[in-house]
């Protein structure tokens, strides 16, 4: 019987044998016996950083002329804003310390003088009223309690602008404790004068002391830390923006560099963005240039015409004070105090008033030679005459007193008329006048030096900022041509 074949069978024959496995190439033959080690994975590609990925795009983006310009713009951008940033930063410093030596550290030099001058005149006051026994005149008494509320007030304002912990702190301090310590000696020794007692003679001279050798040291130091936190602020007020400056005129480098490459590259004369780029960067840079020349010019005057001459004239005036004093504690101890000098024993209060002429002499010279003008000479010179006819007039108090004449002597120093006291006290106003008139020199020289800062820190920062707009939107023409 015969069958019809079906498709989905295979039809009989010779068995084909199977060809054998093979082991893939890549897995090696395991030996028996060997542990077992799995193969190692294929080497990854190292990843690469953002950085350097930057870097590649930056390097492709320079080889066309859409991407330099690009560069070109940012880094135009970023010239303009950092010669504004710099110059605000540079020029607020400098305006902030033209103000504190203005406002701040120069008054404060004034009041540590008048702290000085006011315990010296209060000393002299009561040495004064002393010699008068109990006859103390009521403005000789006035006088010595006003220097009194005078240190005490500036003292306080010292403390309020002085910085906790500062050495000028605790001179202040040290003062203020020393102060009722002065004024408890002397009226001590007001109070055995009145009865009479030689024992007042002593308490003064220990008040005198203690005034001499610690209290006016203490306010002569306190002087000298404020002049140097003056000179301080001047140092910082007066040096030129260097790096405000150099920073302009690389942006302006710069910027006339892009507009010479637009113009050989385009034929076109000016590119509104970059010109209005270079305009205020100009202006930034000639208003640095001239308001700090001008600020510095009003400083520098200041400091001549101004500090050199009040620093002289509040040393003279001190002087005039410790002379006055000695005068008077001369008759108030009667040759008590001695010292040598060289080989000849003298009275040691009135040598000391022979150094404090000599040094009015030379401060009063001085003040002459720095007076710029007859509203500050005219002072000095009447200073300088009545420190001469203050001297005539101590010879014969001096000749009275070594010959025994001592009401004589006393009358020649505290006398209502023609007595010493008189030309201490012409040449006490004379240097008030001449300080006040050199205060006033000082202002104004210091106020337009300030003034001529003013606005600049701002202004350079809103004139970069339109200058970096202005180089953007120039570049940003320039790209639109290239879309």
């Amino acid at each position: 019987m015969t069958h019809t074949p079906d498709g989905r069978t295979a039809p009989p024959g010779p068995a084909v044998p199977a060809p054998p496995a093979v082991p893939p190439p890549h897995a090696p033959a395991h030996t028996p016996g060997t542990p077992h080690t799995p193969a190692a994975p294929p080497p990854q590609a190292r990843r690469r950083t953002a950085f350097a990925e930057g870097a590649d795009r930056l390097r492709r983006a320079a080889t066309t002329e859409p991407g330099r310009l690009r560069i070109i713009g940012a880094v135009l951008a970023a010239l303009v804003l950092a010669f504004g940033a710099v110059t605000a930063w540079q020029t607020t410093d400098r305006a902030a310390a033209a103000d504190d030596v203005l406002t701040s550290s120069q008054p404060l030099t004034s009041d540590a003088a008048d702290i000085y001058r006011s315990l010296a005149d209060a000393n002299t006051a009561a040495s004064s009223g002393f010699l008068a026994g109990g006859q103390e005149t009521a403005a000789s008494r006035d006088r010595y309690e006003k220097d009194i509320r005078t240190a005490a007030a500036k003292l306080v304002n010292a403390a309020a602008n002085s910085d906790p912990g500062s050495p000028s702190a605790r001179t202040i301090t040290r003062l203020n404790r020393l102060l009722p310590e002065y004024k408890g000696l002397v009226e001590r020794a007001r109070t055995y004068n009145r009865q009479g007692f030689p024992v007042g003679g002593a308490y003064l001279r220990y008040a005198n002391e203690k005034m001499q050798e610690e209290m006016l040291p203490a306010a002569e130091d306190l002087y000298e830390k404020e002049n140097q936190r003056l000179e301080a602020d001047y140092a910082d007020a007066t040096p030129y923006p260097w790096a405000a400056i150099a920073l302009g005129l690389l942006a302006l480098a710069a910027l006339g560099w892009a507009q010479r490459r637009t113009y050989l590259r385009t034929h076109r004369v000016l590119n509104h963005g970059l010109v209005a780029a270079t305009a205020a960067a100009a202006v930034v840079l000639i208003w640095l240039t001239a308001g700090h020349t001008v600020a510095r010019s009003g400083l520098d005057d200041s400091y001549d015409h101004g500090i050199r001459s009040l620093t002289v004239l509040h040393d003279a005036r001190i002087a005039s004070l410790r002379a006055r004093g000695n005068e008077n504690l001369t008759l108030v101890a009667r040759g008590a105090e001695t010292k040598k000098a060289g080989e000849e024993t003298v009275d040691a209060y009135d040598h000391d008033f022979e150094r404090d002429m000599d040094a009015l002499d030379r401060g009063l010279t001085r003040a002459g030679r720095l007076a710029d003008d007859d509203g500050g000479a005219r002072p000095v010179a009447s200073a300088a005459g009545a420190m001469a006819e203050w001297r005539q007039r101590h010879e014969s108090a001096r000749a009275q007193d070594e010959n025994g004449n001592y009401q004589q002597a006393l009358d020649l120093v505290i006398g209502a008329k023609g007595a010493t006291g008189e030309c201490f006290d012409t040449v006490d106003e004379n240097l008030a006048t001449a300080l006040a008139h050199e205060e006033h020199e000082f202002e104004r020289a210091a106020g337009d030096g300030r003034d001529a800062l003013a606005g600049l820190p701002a202004g350079a920062a809103v004139l970069a900022v339109l200058g970096a707009a202005g180089a953007v939107l120039g570049i940003g023409r320039r790209l639109s041509e290239y879309r």
